[in-house]
Protein backbone atom coordinates (compact mmCIF):
# COMPACT_ATOMS: atom_id res chain seq x y z
CA UNK A 1 0.00 0.00 0.00
CA UNK A 2 1.19 3.60 -0.72
CA UNK A 3 2.67 5.67 2.12
CA UNK A 4 1.76 9.31 2.15
CA UNK A 5 4.87 10.69 4.40
CA UNK A 6 6.00 14.35 5.56
CA UNK A 7 8.00 16.32 7.21
CA UNK A 8 7.45 19.60 8.72
CA UNK A 9 9.69 22.68 9.34
CA UNK A 10 8.83 25.46 11.08
CA UNK A 11 11.56 28.39 12.53
CA UNK A 12 10.91 31.53 14.44
CA UNK A 13 14.16 32.29 15.74
CA UNK A 14 13.31 33.32 19.04
CA UNK A 15 15.66 36.00 20.94
CA UNK A 16 17.85 36.91 17.65
CA UNK A 17 17.60 39.65 15.21
CA UNK A 18 16.11 36.95 13.01
CA UNK A 19 12.89 36.08 14.75
CA UNK A 20 9.94 35.93 13.39
CA UNK A 21 6.36 35.07 14.45
CA UNK A 22 4.30 32.80 12.43
CA UNK A 23 6.57 30.08 11.66
CA UNK A 24 5.17 27.26 14.40
CA UNK A 25 1.67 27.75 13.66
CA UNK A 26 2.36 27.30 10.43
CA UNK A 27 3.47 24.02 10.96
CA UNK A 28 0.49 23.83 13.44
CA UNK A 29 -2.24 24.43 10.76
CA UNK A 30 -0.36 22.25 8.24
CA UNK A 31 -0.05 19.27 10.42
CA UNK A 32 -3.59 19.28 11.06
CA UNK A 33 -4.74 19.74 7.31
CA UNK A 34 -2.39 16.68 6.71
CA UNK A 35 -4.16 14.31 9.20
CA UNK A 36 -7.61 16.20 8.83
CA UNK A 37 -8.02 16.10 5.04
CA UNK A 38 -4.87 14.51 3.16
CA UNK A 39 -5.09 10.89 5.57
CA UNK A 40 -2.08 11.37 7.16
CA UNK A 41 -1.33 8.86 9.81
CA UNK A 42 0.52 11.27 13.00
CA UNK A 43 3.15 8.35 13.11
CA UNK A 44 4.22 9.21 9.24
CA UNK A 45 4.76 13.38 9.82
CA UNK A 46 7.91 14.22 11.16
CA UNK A 47 7.90 18.00 12.89
CA UNK A 48 11.05 19.97 13.34
CA UNK A 49 10.48 23.53 15.24
CA UNK A 50 12.69 25.61 17.46
CA UNK A 51 10.48 25.60 20.19
CA UNK A 52 11.67 25.70 24.01
CA UNK A 53 12.28 22.64 25.53
CA UNK A 54 12.20 20.92 22.18
CA UNK A 55 15.36 17.85 22.03
CA UNK A 56 18.46 18.22 20.10
CA UNK A 57 17.20 15.87 17.41
CA UNK A 58 13.82 17.66 17.07
CA UNK A 59 15.45 21.22 16.29
CA UNK A 60 15.48 22.42 12.90
CA UNK A 61 19.04 22.57 12.79
CA UNK A 62 20.77 22.13 9.11
CA UNK A 63 21.67 18.65 10.20
CA UNK A 64 18.51 17.79 11.29
CA UNK A 65 16.64 18.80 8.69
CA UNK A 66 18.93 17.29 5.93
CA UNK A 67 18.66 13.62 7.50
CA UNK A 68 15.07 13.87 7.94
CA UNK A 69 14.45 14.60 4.63
CA UNK A 70 17.11 12.09 3.35
CA UNK A 71 15.41 9.47 5.35
CA UNK A 72 11.99 10.98 3.96
CA UNK A 73 13.42 10.15 0.19
CA UNK A 74 15.41 7.12 1.39
CA UNK A 75 13.13 4.71 2.32
CA UNK A 76 10.64 6.20 -0.49
CA UNK A 77 8.78 3.35 -2.88
CA UNK A 78 6.99 3.71 -6.34
CA UNK A 79 3.77 5.23 -5.47
CA UNK A 80 4.28 6.98 -1.93
CA UNK A 81 3.06 10.26 -1.44
CA UNK A 82 6.35 12.70 -0.24
CA UNK A 83 5.79 15.73 1.61
CA UNK A 84 8.25 18.59 2.91
CA UNK A 85 6.99 22.55 4.13
CA UNK A 86 9.35 25.06 5.03
CA UNK A 87 8.28 27.98 7.15
CA UNK A 88 11.50 30.63 8.11
CA UNK A 89 14.32 32.31 6.39
CA UNK A 90 15.17 32.45 3.12
CA UNK A 91 18.52 33.83 2.13
CA UNK A 92 20.69 34.50 -1.31
CA UNK A 93 24.20 33.76 -1.67
CA UNK A 94 26.33 35.35 -4.36
CA UNK A 95 28.57 33.78 -6.83
CA UNK A 96 32.35 33.43 -5.07
CA UNK A 97 34.46 31.89 -7.73
CA UNK A 98 34.75 34.58 -10.16
CA UNK A 99 34.06 31.90 -13.06
CA UNK A 100 32.58 33.45 -16.12
CA UNK A 101 29.66 31.06 -15.62
CA UNK A 102 28.85 31.78 -11.85
CA UNK A 103 26.06 34.07 -12.80
CA UNK A 104 23.73 32.73 -11.00
CA UNK A 105 22.82 33.02 -6.95
CA UNK A 106 22.72 30.01 -4.53
CA UNK A 107 19.09 30.26 -2.99
CA UNK A 108 19.43 28.66 0.79
CA UNK A 109 16.80 27.83 3.52
CA UNK A 110 17.99 29.01 7.05
CA UNK A 111 18.16 26.20 9.64
CA UNK A 112 18.00 27.50 13.46
CA UNK A 113 21.81 26.93 13.27
CA UNK A 114 22.92 28.89 10.18
CA UNK A 115 23.67 26.01 8.54
CA UNK A 116 22.12 26.52 5.53
CA UNK A 117 20.56 24.21 3.18
CA UNK A 118 21.11 25.53 -0.65
CA UNK A 119 18.66 24.82 -4.06
CA UNK A 120 21.54 22.87 -5.13
CA UNK A 121 20.67 20.63 -2.05
CA UNK A 122 17.01 20.02 -2.77
CA UNK A 123 17.74 19.42 -6.18
CA UNK A 124 20.11 16.43 -5.50
CA UNK A 125 17.68 15.50 -3.26
CA UNK A 126 14.62 15.02 -5.75
CA UNK A 127 16.91 13.10 -8.13
CA UNK A 128 16.82 10.75 -5.64
CA UNK A 129 12.91 10.23 -5.71
CA UNK A 130 11.90 6.96 -7.05
CA UNK A 131 10.17 6.65 -10.45
CA UNK A 132 6.20 6.85 -9.61
CA UNK A 133 6.79 8.75 -6.22
CA UNK A 134 6.01 12.58 -6.36
CA UNK A 135 7.71 14.58 -3.76
CA UNK A 136 6.10 18.41 -3.67
CA UNK A 137 7.90 21.16 -1.29
CA UNK A 138 6.25 24.16 -0.09
CA UNK A 139 8.59 26.96 1.09
CA UNK A 140 7.01 30.16 2.96
CA UNK A 141 10.13 31.88 3.00
CA UNK A 142 12.04 34.52 0.73
CA UNK A 143 13.92 33.91 -2.46
CA UNK A 144 11.98 30.59 -2.37
CA UNK A 145 11.25 30.29 -6.13
CA UNK A 146 14.80 28.99 -7.14
CA UNK A 147 15.18 26.15 -4.40
CA UNK A 148 14.49 23.54 -7.16
CA UNK A 149 17.05 24.07 -9.83
CA UNK A 150 16.03 23.83 -13.49
CA UNK A 151 12.68 22.76 -12.93
CA UNK A 152 10.62 23.87 -15.50
CA UNK A 153 8.38 26.93 -13.84
CA UNK A 154 4.76 26.88 -14.88
CA UNK A 155 3.91 30.59 -12.90
CA UNK A 156 6.40 32.57 -11.69
CA UNK A 157 9.77 34.72 -13.35
CA UNK A 158 12.15 33.54 -11.17
CA UNK A 159 14.48 31.58 -14.19
CA UNK A 160 16.46 33.89 -16.52
CA UNK A 161 14.35 32.87 -19.17
CA UNK A 162 11.23 33.48 -17.37
CA UNK A 163 12.29 36.91 -16.33
CA UNK A 164 13.54 37.94 -19.98
CA UNK A 165 10.02 37.41 -20.81
CA UNK A 166 8.48 39.22 -18.41
CA UNK A 167 11.27 41.98 -18.24
CA UNK A 168 9.85 42.16 -22.40
CA UNK A 169 6.56 42.12 -21.01
CA UNK A 170 7.07 45.32 -19.13
CA UNK A 171 9.23 47.25 -21.56
CA UNK A 172 6.21 47.50 -23.89
CA UNK A 173 4.42 48.86 -21.29
CA UNK A 174 4.25 53.01 -21.56
CA UNK A 175 5.23 53.30 -17.90
CA UNK A 176 8.82 53.38 -16.86
CA UNK A 177 8.33 52.04 -13.34
CA UNK A 178 9.70 48.63 -15.00
CA UNK A 179 13.19 50.14 -15.73
CA UNK A 180 13.35 51.85 -12.27
CA UNK A 181 12.47 48.57 -10.45
CA UNK A 182 15.03 46.30 -12.37
CA UNK A 183 18.18 49.38 -11.94
CA UNK A 184 16.68 49.25 -7.62
CA UNK A 185 16.50 45.59 -8.06
CA UNK A 186 20.38 45.53 -9.65
CA UNK A 187 21.75 48.13 -6.97
CA UNK A 188 20.40 46.28 -4.24
CA UNK A 189 21.74 43.21 -5.54
CA UNK A 190 25.13 45.11 -5.82
CA UNK A 191 25.11 46.28 -2.13
CA UNK A 192 24.18 42.88 -0.40
CA UNK A 193 26.91 40.91 -2.17
CA UNK A 194 29.35 43.19 -0.40
CA UNK A 195 27.02 42.63 2.90
CA UNK A 196 25.62 45.95 2.90
CA UNK A 197 21.95 46.21 3.82
CA UNK A 198 19.77 48.75 1.97
CA UNK A 199 16.51 49.33 4.01
CA UNK A 200 13.14 49.46 1.86
CA UNK A 201 11.40 52.13 2.56
CA UNK A 202 7.58 51.67 1.76
CA UNK A 203 4.14 50.94 2.49
CA UNK A 204 3.42 48.01 1.40
CA UNK A 205 4.51 44.54 1.65
CA UNK A 206 7.80 44.02 -0.37
CA UNK A 207 8.12 42.60 -3.75
CA UNK A 208 11.59 42.63 -5.70
CA UNK A 209 14.70 42.60 -3.58
CA UNK A 210 13.15 43.74 -0.21
CA UNK A 211 14.75 42.00 2.81
CA UNK A 212 13.73 41.12 6.37
CA UNK A 213 14.94 43.34 8.46
CA UNK A 214 13.29 46.49 8.19
CA UNK A 215 10.79 48.36 10.05
CA UNK A 216 7.76 45.92 10.55
CA UNK A 217 4.45 47.43 8.58
CA UNK A 218 0.58 46.88 8.99
CA UNK A 219 -1.36 45.33 5.92
CA UNK A 220 -4.91 45.20 5.01
CA UNK A 221 -5.65 41.33 4.23
CA UNK A 222 -9.41 41.77 3.85
CA UNK A 223 -10.55 40.54 6.97
CA UNK A 224 -11.37 43.54 9.12
CA UNK A 225 -8.54 43.76 10.36
CA UNK A 226 -5.28 45.14 9.76
CA UNK A 227 -2.09 42.17 9.71
CA UNK A 228 1.33 43.79 11.35
CA UNK A 229 3.99 41.91 9.04
CA UNK A 230 7.46 41.46 8.34
CA UNK A 231 9.85 39.82 5.60
CA UNK A 232 11.10 36.00 5.80
CA UNK A 233 14.29 37.39 4.37
CA UNK A 234 17.56 36.97 5.97
CA UNK A 235 20.12 39.57 4.37
CA UNK A 236 23.38 38.87 3.93
CA UNK A 237 24.50 41.56 6.61
CA UNK A 238 22.30 40.10 8.97
CA UNK A 239 23.62 36.47 8.19
CA UNK A 240 27.20 37.79 8.27
CA UNK A 241 26.75 39.02 11.82
CA UNK A 242 24.76 35.93 13.01
CA UNK A 243 28.16 34.11 12.07
CA UNK A 244 30.57 36.55 13.82
CA UNK A 245 28.41 35.89 17.06
CA UNK A 246 28.35 32.36 16.82
CA UNK A 247 32.26 32.05 15.95
CA UNK A 248 33.33 34.97 17.59
CA UNK A 249 35.38 36.15 14.44
CA UNK A 250 34.61 40.07 13.09
CA UNK A 251 36.33 39.11 10.09
CA UNK A 252 33.55 37.18 8.06
CA UNK A 253 32.39 39.00 5.20
CA UNK A 254 30.48 37.95 1.69
CA UNK A 255 34.02 36.30 0.44
CA UNK A 256 34.19 33.93 3.52
CA UNK A 257 30.40 33.09 4.39
CA UNK A 258 30.88 29.23 2.54
CA UNK A 259 34.48 29.00 4.10
CA UNK A 260 33.01 29.99 7.46
CA UNK A 261 29.88 27.69 7.19
CA UNK A 262 32.36 24.44 6.21
CA UNK A 263 34.89 25.46 9.48
CA UNK A 264 31.06 25.65 11.71
CA UNK A 265 29.61 22.97 10.92
CA UNK A 266 32.26 20.15 8.94
CA UNK A 267 30.76 17.45 6.92
CA UNK A 268 26.77 18.23 8.47
CA UNK A 269 27.50 21.76 6.07
CA UNK A 270 25.61 21.30 3.02
CA UNK A 271 27.45 18.90 0.32
CA UNK A 272 27.27 22.37 -2.27
CA UNK A 273 29.39 23.61 0.50
CA UNK A 274 32.03 21.03 1.02
CA UNK A 275 31.73 20.67 -2.80
CA UNK A 276 33.15 24.46 -3.19
CA UNK A 277 35.52 23.77 -0.48
CA UNK A 278 37.06 20.76 -2.38
CA UNK A 279 37.03 22.75 -5.69
CA UNK A 280 38.76 25.99 -4.18
CA UNK A 281 41.33 23.78 -2.23
CA UNK A 282 42.28 22.33 -5.25
CA UNK A 283 42.56 25.78 -7.01
CA UNK A 284 44.28 26.84 -3.54
CA UNK A 285 47.21 23.36 -3.67
CA UNK A 286 47.58 24.28 -7.52
CA UNK A 287 48.69 27.80 -7.04
CA UNK A 288 45.29 29.04 -8.80
CA UNK A 289 44.83 32.37 -7.17
CA UNK A 290 42.91 34.41 -9.44
CA UNK A 291 39.80 35.22 -9.97
CA UNK A 292 38.36 33.81 -6.47
CA UNK A 293 36.81 37.49 -5.02
CA UNK A 294 38.00 37.69 -1.42
CA UNK A 295 38.32 33.86 -0.62
CA UNK A 296 41.52 32.27 -1.57
CA UNK A 297 43.52 34.60 0.67
CA UNK A 298 41.22 34.08 3.31
CA UNK A 299 41.55 29.92 2.67
CA UNK A 300 44.86 30.42 2.43
CA UNK A 301 45.42 31.67 5.96
CA UNK A 302 43.31 28.95 6.99
CA UNK A 303 44.79 26.27 5.04
CA UNK A 304 48.32 27.15 6.43
CA UNK A 305 47.45 27.70 10.06
CA UNK A 306 45.91 23.77 10.04
CA UNK A 307 49.12 22.94 8.32
CA UNK A 308 51.56 24.58 10.97
CA UNK A 309 49.61 23.00 13.72
CA UNK A 310 49.44 19.65 12.39
CA UNK A 311 45.83 19.50 11.56
CA UNK A 312 45.48 19.60 7.67
CA UNK A 313 43.81 16.10 7.48
CA UNK A 314 41.65 16.90 10.02
CA UNK A 315 40.45 20.34 9.45
CA UNK A 316 39.95 19.60 6.06
CA UNK A 317 38.83 16.31 5.47
CA UNK A 318 35.15 16.31 5.35
CA UNK A 319 35.91 18.61 1.45
CA UNK A 320 38.70 16.29 0.78
CA UNK A 321 36.61 13.58 0.81
CA UNK A 322 33.90 14.88 -0.87
CA UNK A 323 33.41 13.62 -4.28
CA UNK A 324 33.00 16.14 -7.49
CA UNK A 325 32.76 15.25 -10.60
CA UNK A 326 32.70 18.53 -12.00
CA UNK A 327 34.04 22.35 -11.16
CA UNK A 328 30.54 23.18 -12.77
CA UNK A 329 29.03 21.35 -9.36
CA UNK A 330 29.50 24.15 -7.22
CA UNK A 331 29.00 27.23 -8.84
CA UNK A 332 25.72 29.29 -8.43
CA UNK A 333 23.58 28.98 -11.04
CA UNK A 334 25.08 25.65 -11.87
CA UNK A 335 23.52 23.15 -14.69
CA UNK A 336 22.09 20.27 -13.82
CA UNK A 337 19.82 17.22 -14.76
CA UNK A 338 16.05 18.28 -14.36
CA UNK A 339 14.73 16.75 -11.48
CA UNK A 340 10.74 15.32 -12.60
CA UNK A 341 9.21 14.21 -9.28
CA UNK A 342 9.32 16.71 -7.18
CA UNK A 343 6.96 20.14 -7.52
CA UNK A 344 7.50 23.27 -5.61
CA UNK A 345 5.48 25.39 -4.52
CA UNK A 346 7.11 28.66 -3.57
CA UNK A 347 5.95 31.72 -1.20
CA UNK A 348 7.33 34.02 -3.84
CA UNK A 349 9.87 34.73 -7.01
CA UNK A 350 13.40 34.22 -6.25
CA UNK A 351 14.31 38.12 -6.00
CA UNK A 352 11.39 38.60 -3.45
CA UNK A 353 10.09 38.49 -0.19
CA UNK A 354 7.54 36.26 1.64
CA UNK A 355 5.28 37.66 4.64
CA UNK A 356 5.39 37.00 7.90
CA UNK A 357 2.21 38.37 9.38
CA UNK A 358 0.43 39.07 13.18
CA UNK A 359 -3.36 40.08 13.10
CA UNK A 360 -4.38 42.72 16.33
CA UNK A 361 -5.05 39.87 18.16
CA UNK A 362 -2.02 37.70 18.38
CA UNK A 363 -2.46 35.03 15.14
CA UNK A 364 0.63 34.85 12.86
CA UNK A 365 1.17 33.53 10.01
CA UNK A 366 2.98 33.13 6.76
CA UNK A 367 0.83 35.10 3.99
CA UNK A 368 1.37 31.72 1.63
CA UNK A 369 1.10 29.16 4.41
CA UNK A 370 -2.25 31.15 5.55
CA UNK A 371 -3.94 30.90 1.86
CA UNK A 372 -3.54 27.64 1.11
CA UNK A 373 -5.14 26.85 4.41
CA UNK A 374 -7.93 29.07 3.46
CA UNK A 375 -7.99 27.98 -0.14
CA UNK A 376 -8.51 24.71 0.76
CA UNK A 377 -11.11 25.15 3.30
CA UNK A 378 -13.05 26.52 0.42
CA UNK A 379 -12.29 24.46 -2.08
CA UNK A 380 -11.28 21.23 -0.91
CA UNK A 381 -9.37 19.45 -4.03
CA UNK A 382 -7.57 21.71 -6.28
CA UNK A 383 -4.61 20.97 -8.65
CA UNK A 384 -1.42 22.59 -8.15
CA UNK A 385 -1.92 24.56 -10.25
CA UNK A 386 -5.37 25.95 -9.19
CA UNK A 387 -3.66 26.62 -5.34
CA UNK A 388 -0.91 28.66 -6.61
CA UNK A 389 -2.99 30.68 -8.70
CA UNK A 390 -5.38 31.19 -6.66
CA UNK A 391 -3.01 32.07 -3.72
CA UNK A 392 -1.93 35.02 -5.87
CA UNK A 393 -5.12 36.44 -6.81
CA UNK A 394 -5.69 36.56 -2.66
CA UNK A 395 -2.65 37.84 -1.57
CA UNK A 396 -2.45 40.27 -4.38
CA UNK A 397 -6.24 41.37 -3.10
CA UNK A 398 -4.95 41.46 0.30
CA UNK A 399 -2.52 44.22 -0.54
CA UNK A 400 0.49 41.98 -0.25
CA UNK A 401 2.81 41.61 -3.79
CA UNK A 402 4.88 38.66 -3.11
CA UNK A 403 3.73 36.03 -6.10
CA UNK A 404 4.13 32.25 -5.44
CA UNK A 405 5.12 30.41 -8.01
CA UNK A 406 4.51 26.57 -9.43
CA UNK A 407 7.95 24.47 -10.23
CA UNK A 408 7.13 21.01 -11.68
CA UNK A 409 6.66 19.00 -15.20
CA UNK A 410 4.18 19.58 -17.27
CA UNK A 411 1.74 16.31 -15.99
CA UNK A 412 2.34 17.56 -11.78
CA UNK A 413 1.26 20.82 -12.67
CA UNK A 414 -2.12 19.05 -12.87
CA UNK A 415 -2.16 16.67 -10.58
CA UNK A 416 -3.79 17.43 -7.16
CA UNK A 417 -2.47 19.43 -4.48
CA UNK A 418 -0.98 16.63 -2.12
CA UNK A 419 -3.47 13.51 -2.50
Amino acid sequence: MAAKRAVLVGINYAGTKAELKGCHNDVARMHRSLVDRFGFDESDIRVLVDADGAAPGELPTGANIRRELSRLVGDARPGDLLFFHYSGHGTRLPAETGQDDDTGYDECIVPCDMNLITDQDFTDLVRKVPQGCLFTIVSDSCHSGGLLDKTKEQIGHSTRQNQTEQRELEDRSPSSSSFRSFLKETVRDVFESQGIHLPHRGHRQSGHGDDGDEEPRDIDTNTTTHAHIKNRSLPLSTLIEMLKEKTGKDDIDVGSIRMTLFQLFGDDASPKIKKFMTVMLGKLQQGQHGGVVGFVGALAQEFLKAKLEGKQDEEFEPAMNQEVHSVQEVYAGTTARVPSNGVLISGCQTDQTSADATTPKGMSYGALSNAIQAILAEHGTVTNRELVLKARKMLSKQGYTQQPGLYCSDEHASVAFIC
